[in-house]
């Protein structure tokens, strides 16, 4: 039988809403650092693991709040490279995705923001069995809090761009990032978390006000209106020059850089053509503004309910080149757990 509540998750607080929290609990709002320390920082799962809390309040606590978390349910390990890809069990009996990979500078955990996802892109596993929910924040911190316990690691990067749509999610999103980051939690820096979208205008616009030093991703995937719409339903909403201008809206507030994710699929839109018109664009949205950005090219990975196919190695080079040549900064996206359907655009919301 699932796990059913109506008790709100304690870890959808944030360090100021637990200080009210305790407070209506009768007890002094400086415990709230303490509990959230216990929650964030050593990610307890149990309010017993709290040794300097008393037994009094880990009884409210148990009482006024849910604690549990989502579980692990099938873990999959890349022979290529140290991929991990994990299907996380949430407790109404859904299943989302998320994707550990390992650089370098440390780890990064590709997670997703909600069930599902309901911007319909053509080329995307995430979309096919369409939107069932947004993700509570809990749920959000808990891809990353049961991943790091399992592995017994610290994760230094977090990329929002498993399925769904962020900011589609906008308001639990933000809420993660502010408990993410907090000093008393896991302290992971704004600069090290990215957010990919589709490209809903109105909350690029709100996420710029917010002036925060996240990455900013723009799914762009076609040079013109034209390719977009037939791939990316969301094209057909907003067109690709009012988003271009709302992603120079944001590096304008924010001074970060911003990033264009290209899938390049075989025949659609990966000609020379669509090589000089993508350099266009970016001349033309970026005009006299000293717009920091780069583009990652992705050859589109497989999915079995689809026909699309990725271009040849002489094609996806050309390609490169030339943007190279009229000043694109461009990097072909390195691709990790390919062998475990964990790459870009792979992941799903359900298991067969």
């Amino acid at each position: 039988m699932l796990y059913e509540t109506t008790i709100m998750n304690i870890r959808d607080l944030t360090i100021e809403e637990l200080k009210v929290a305790l407070d209506d609990l009768s007890e002094e709002k400086y415990r709230a650092k303490q509990v959230f320390e216990w929650l964030h920082k050593k990610r307890i799962t149990s309010f017993d693991e709290a040794t300097n809390i008393s037994k009094n309040l880990k009884e409210k606590l148990k009482e006024s709040f849910d604690l549990t978390f989502p579980t692990i349910y099938k873990e999959y390990i890349s022979k290529i490279d140290e991929t991990k890809k994990y299907l996380i069990l949430l407790n109404d009996g859904n299943i989302i995705e998320s994707v550990l990979m390992k650089y370098k500078y440390g780890y990064s955990l590709c997670i997703s923001s909600q069930v599902g996802c309901n911007m319909g892109c053509a080329f995307c596993a995430s979309t096919i069995s369409g939107l069932k929910r947004s993700l509570s924040v809990n749920e959000l911190l808990a891809q990353v809090y049961v991943i790091a316990n399992h592995n017994n690691i610290k994760i230094s990067h977090v990329v929002i761009m498993g399925s769904g749509e962020p900011l589609n999610n906008f308001d639990n999103i933000i809420k993660f990032i502010e408990i993410i980051c907090c000093e008393e939690g896991q302290n992971i820096s704004e600069r090290n978390i990215t957010i990919s979208t589709c490209g809903i205008i109105e909350k690029i616009d709100e996420l710029a006000k917010l002036n925060k030093s996240l990455t900013l991703a723009l799914s762009l995937h076609a040079p013109n209106d034209e390719i977009r719409r037939k791939i990316m339903p969301v094209a057909k909403a907003y067109d690709i020059k009012s988003v271009m201008k709302s992603m120079a809206n944001y590096f304008i507030k924010t001074n970060r850089r911003i990033t264009f994710e290209y899938s390049l699929i075989k025949n659609v839109n990966d000609s020379r053509q669509c090589a000089l018109e993508l350099v266009k664009l970016f001349n033309e949205s970026f005009k006299n503004k000293h717009i920091d950005y780069n583009v990652n090219l992705i050859p589109v990975n497989v999915v079995k309910e689809n026909s699309f196919e990725r271009p040849d190695t002489n094609t996806l080079k050309s390609f490169r080149s030339l943007l190279e040549n009229n000043g694109v900064f461009v990097n072909i996206r390195r691709e990790l757990g390919k062998d475990i359907s964990g790459s870009c655009g792979q992941l799903r919301a359900s298991v067969k």
